[in-house]
């Protein structure tokens, strides 16, 4: 099964996307509303780990998949976006961790940092590629692969490291 083909079923049937991300924001809320008084125990905060994941982990696919439709796909009007592959999947995880937030410190849940981190390397290759793409420049060089592979590992962290020091 291709990409295009998942996309295609998740068209044909709506019913799958629409539950699965009204169900995660709706378990958030459950979860704080059940055991408001003991959020911080074991059971509950990997219970809010696993629902933060449930929402990222899509809802990341989803901007990265249309970040790269707009910049290198040149995919046309925003008029043109699937609004349940690529804007439900958006709001579910905003949704959802402005929930899991209220209810829990995000020190306390399990893997945010982990989750930071993957849209902290995201955004800075996507920048980086960005860059590389806009600026056209077509060089023939004759070092090896493997020292330009360097250079954007290099820039890949560099950017992480700014992206650190800035959210501090």
């Amino acid at each position: 099964m291709t990409l295009g083909e998942f996309f295609n079923y998740l068209n044909q049937h709506p019913q799958v996307i629409v539950v699965y991300f009204l169900a995660i924001p709706i378990l958030a809320l459950w979860v704080g509303w059940v055991d408001r008084d003991n959020d911080l125990e074991s059971p509950w905060k990997y219970l809010h780990g696993l629902l933060a994941y449930a929402a990222c982990i899509p809802g990341i696919f989803s901007v990265t998949l249309s970040v790269y439709l707009f910049l290198f796909e040149r995919g046309g009007s925003i008029f043109n976006l699937n609004i349940l592959t690529q804007v439900v999947p958006i709001i579910s995880m905003v949704l959802t961790l402005s929930i899991i937030r209220r209810n829990v410190p995000w020190e306390y849940v399990p893997g945010t940092g982990r989750l930071t981190n993957l849209m902290t390397m995201i955004a800075a290759a996507f920048m980086l590629m960005y860059l590389l793409d806009r600026t056209h420049i077509f060089a023939f060089v004759a070092i090896p692969v493997h020292y330009l592979l360097l250079v954007v590992v290099g820039l890949l962290l560099a950017f992480r490291f700014a992206f650190k020091n800035f959210a501090r």
